[in-house]
């Protein structure tokens, strides 16, 4: 069956207005164009579409996107089966944080009591599941996947105190290496005091912490763009800022 750029965007539910600029940038382009100038998709551009909502939900860029779907060594099953384990893997955790809910309610209700790790469960799993869905590929690749297997071991037990301390230093850390950007040297002590308390926060993460690992690290935060993107909310060029304190830091 073939439809008209109007009718796959309404299917698809997407603006025709991302429709052409997919066609623009040469994403995903029509099958033809019909003598009155309209763009016309078939099947095989229908599954492409699928394929690219499929990885825009997991949070994959556009231009990751087409250069993952125009390699010659694509395979769409295997795409689909890794989809299909990413939304279990959603799955799985909202039904922990729903279980967490229930829990909650029914010890407001006079019920079970839960405990304090009880309470923390959900949230440890999704965070797991938030930071494989944006960076697991990259840090298996870096560190290995027993490394990130051990790293989710220990953030999974992690005690109530723990885990809000981890929290509280991530916040920290932003606010820290904002005060060091507007002093503008990576070397005197508000930038330092940064670096440390990245230090601490991987901590929470790492089963080892080692100053290579840190400053490789830190140079990734530069070379990725969703690390960089991460870090220079704060401010432009915050990320490599925070590179150098680290650099000087871990030296």
């Amino acid at each position: 069956m073939e439809y008209t750029i109007k009718k796959l965007g309404q299917m698809a539910g997407i603006s025709t207005r991302t429709l052409r600029y997919y066609d623009e940038t040469g994403l995903l382009k029509p099958a033809r164009i019909n003598t009155s100038g309209y763009r016309i998709y078939g099947a095989r551009e229908v599954d492409t579409l699928q394929q690219i909502m499929f990885y825009r939900e997991l949070g994959v860029g556009l231009s990751t996107i087409k250069e993952i779907i125009s390699s010659p060594d694509f395979d769409s099953v295997a795409a689909l089966e890794a989809h299909r384990r990413e939304l279990i893997g959603r799955r799985e955790t909202l039904d922990t944080l729903i279980a967490n809910v229930e829990k909650t309610i029914s010890a407001k209700r006079g019920g079970k009591t839960m405990n304090d790790r009880e309470k923390f469960e959900g949230f440890k799993q999704k965070l797991i599941d938030d930071n494989n869905k944006k960076y697991g590929k990259e840090i298996r690749e870096k560190y290995g996947a027993e490394a990130v297997k051990a790293s989710e071991k220990k953030l999974k037990s992690l005690t109530p105190e723990q885990y809000e301390r981890l929290s509280a230093l991530e916040k920290e850390v932003l606010k820290t290496l904002k005060t060091a950007m507007e002093e503008g040297d990576p070397s005197d002590e508000t930038a330092q005091k940064a670096a440390d308390l990245h230090r601490q926060w991987l901590s929470f993460y790492w089963d080892g912490y080692t100053k290579e690992a840190h400053a490789g690290l830190a140079q990734m935060y530069v070379s990725d763009e969703r690390f960089a993107a991460y870090y220079n909310r704060v401010g432009p060029g915050a990320a490599e800022f925070l590179r150098d304190a680290i650099l000087i830091y871990t030296k």
